[in-house]
């Protein structure tokens, strides 16, 4: 199988100063932040995150990344430096840099449907003799879904949250009873444990990705192999193959990471790093899809029949 190099950007000369791209590469940068910025805005548009509170995320990360990029000795002149390097007003930069040394917004609570289920795992009187969790009728005095609800939140309705649980996955209702059918709180598509990978996962990648281009010798492995003209069948044949792979990759990976942790632990190496490694597949329909084969006796040229597997980087 012959193997291409997609080619890639020359990292900026002086990643450290920040030096500036002109002519065709800041059309390339701006490019390259508008296909990461698409599924942002679609996830944001289909969850009703309005633009505004994703704008002051935006900026808050502009004032974080240009106050990293100013030397330590700054001081006072911070917030001229950052309002220059970002483009933002001074009374704009003063606000998040204000807001920032307050601590920020404070972490978000489980979800009380989330607070249910776990109450419900835990708690000994909602068991039975195996350990399980009861099956609850749905209403009337204790132990019931009414009654656990209430005593986790006065302000939905059982009813409401009941509807989430199913929603979620995590429970169901049968007749007058309701059921929890999962163990742990699944990541649903809504889930706040589902963003957490979400924001965990693509952020390490584009860490990673950025550091690289950035970075004189790239720092991370950040690699990645594509292909086209391919069929329906055969994405979900390959699915099975990526799958595989993921699996011994978990398989060589785990231990060895629990060894090397092991061995920094009995040797009392400083340990204040942290490594993620993962595996994804996407697909999607091409843009230029090819022409209906030709007919059989009339084979067209073997560079055009067949596009070849590439790796990109």
């Amino acid at each position: 199988m012959t193997e291409k190099t997609r080619p890639r950007p020359a990292p900026p000369p002086d990643p450290g100063g920040g030096a500036a791209l002109s002519g065709g590469g800041v059309a390339a940068l701006a490019g390259a932040v508008a296909s990461l910025l698409e599924p942002i805005a679609e996830l944001a548009v289909a969850r009703g995150l309005p633009f505004a509170a994703v704008e002051e995320l935006f900026k808050a990360a502009f004032v974080e990344a240009a106050r990293r990029a100013q030397p330590e000795s700054a001081g006072a002149r911070i917030v001229s430096r950052v309002a220059t390097a970002t483009g933002l007003t001074r009374r704009e930069v003063t606000r998040l840099v204000e807001a920032e040394g307050a601590g920020g917004p404070p972490p978000p609570r489980p979800s009380p449907a989330t607070q249910v289920f776990t109450r419900w795992r835990a708690d000994p009187a909602l068991r039975d003799r195996r350990g399980q969790p009861k099956a609850l009728p749905r209403q009337g005095p204790a132990p019931s879904f009414e009654t656990l609800a209430r005593s986790v939140t006065q302000d939905v309705h059982p009813r409401s949250l009941l509807d989430e649980l199913c929603r979620l996955g995590l429970a169901e209702e049968v007749g007058d009873e309701v059921r929890l059918v999962r163990e742990s709180v699944v990541a649903g598509r809504d889930s706040s444990r589902a963003f957490g990978f979400l924001g965990s996962n693509v952020g390490d990648h584009l860490r990673a990705s950025v550091a690289n281009v950035l970075a004189e010798t790239p720092p991370h492995v950040e690699q990645a192999v594509f292909a086209d003209e391919l069929s329906a069948e055969s994405i979900v044949a390959f699915r099975e193959v990526a799958k595989a792979q993921w699996q011994a990759l978990l398989a060589a990976a785990v231990p060895k990471l629990q060894a090397l942790i092991d061995a920094d632990a009995a040797a009392g190496r400083k340990r204040d790093r942290r490594v993620r490694i993962g595996l994804y597949t996407y697909h999607d329909a091409m843009s230029d899809p090819p022409a209906a084969a030709p007919p059989a006796a009339a084979p067209a040229p073997a560079a055009k029949r067949r596009r070849p597997a590439r790796k990109d980087r």
